[in-house]
């Protein structure tokens, strides 16, 4: 496992190598629907597509936006999605059914609960996996991330293998999962949420989205599904979610799971980091990112080779 100062040396390291590589020209594909089935949400089953020109089968970079598993925006991801395709890694910002948040606005009141999110992913990295030689990007260099109650999605998909099972896939087709600033312990997060906001706001936001028992938050937990974890993780929190990688991360480390790497970013919060991400022309915590996609991909080498 790694730890924050490599980290520090990786950064440094990552600049000088982001200073020195092209940057692409992108196209975009919006609103391409990856499922179309029963049940069919015409606002949310759908995923967009940005694509560095001029790169032969690129990394693809499955990305699952934040929004409390119930306002999430598909379209609001796009400028994260360009940063990393002018680096020459595909992005598909994928959009999934939404839970209801009445504890955040009255007028979300419909919606779906775990596994319903999870299914969708499944769904989308279906369609993506199938499409890759129509997209142009590596089916080998797949890689699955996402913040907030995307970073969760991310790692769930990664572990859980019922959901990408059940669409006649392995996990295995993951080179690597990347959760960032989100919560990796149901219950955990409810106890938190509990102590800071009362149990009746937090009945209703985890009810909503993973149901109102024990046994549904372990379900929609990663951490319940850590002895099937195989695929390299690059872990990152802020201020507001470094209590709960930290405990995702003790577990790993209780396993002894040596394809681990973790970055705590103590400068920045929730928000100033999805910010960060999103909009900074140059971001070492990004290239992070794109460094650990790159090296799961061999495109540049690890540090150990």
């Amino acid at each position: 496992m790694k730890n924050l100062f490599l980290f520090s040396f990786m950064l440094v390291c990552n600049w000088a190598y982001s200073q020195a590589i092209t940057t692409y020209s992108v196209s975009e594909l919006k609103d391409i629907p990856y499922y179309q089935g029963a049940g069919y949400d015409s606002a949310n089953h759908k995923l967009n597509l940005v694509l560095p020109r001029g790169v032969k089968n690129p990394p693809l970079l499955i990305w699952i936006g934040g929004g409390a598993w119930s306002y999430v925006n598909r379209n609001m991801e796009m400028d994260i999605g360009r940063k990393f395709a002018q680096k020459g890694i595909a992005v598909a910002s994928v959009g999934h059914r939404l839970s209801p948040a009445t504890w955040k606005d009255s007028s979300l009141n419909k919606g779906i609960r775990h596994p319903e999110h999870s299914i969708d992913i499944a769904r989308a990295v279906k369609y993506l996996y199938a499409n890759a030689s129509k997209y142009g990007y590596s089916l080998n260099k797949i890689f699955v991330s996402g913040y907030s109650s995307g970073g969760h999605l991310a790692a769930l998909i990664a572990m859980d293998n019922q959901y990408l099972k059940n669409e006649g896939l392995s996990k295995n087709i993951f080179k690597g999962v990347i959760p960032i600033a989100g919560a990796y312990d149901v219950l955990h997060y409810y106890q938190v949420l509990a102590k800071s906001n009362g149990s009746s706001f937090a009945d209703n936001h985890i009810g909503s989205v993973f149901g109102p028992t024990i046994q549904d938050f372990e379900k929609g937990s990663p951490t319940s599904y850590i002895d099937s974890l195989s695929t390299p993780m690059l872990l990152i929190s802020e201020t507001n979610t470094f209590k709960y990688a930290d405990l995702f991360e003790t577990r790993l480390r209780e396993k002894e799971y040596n394809k681990l790497e973790v970055l705590h970013i103590h400068r920045l919060k929730h928000g100033e980091l999805w910010k960060e991400l999103s909009y900074s022309p140059h971001s070492i915590y990004r290239e992070v990112i794109e460094d650990f996609i790159k090296r799961n991909s061999g495109i540049v080498p690890s540090p150990t080779q």
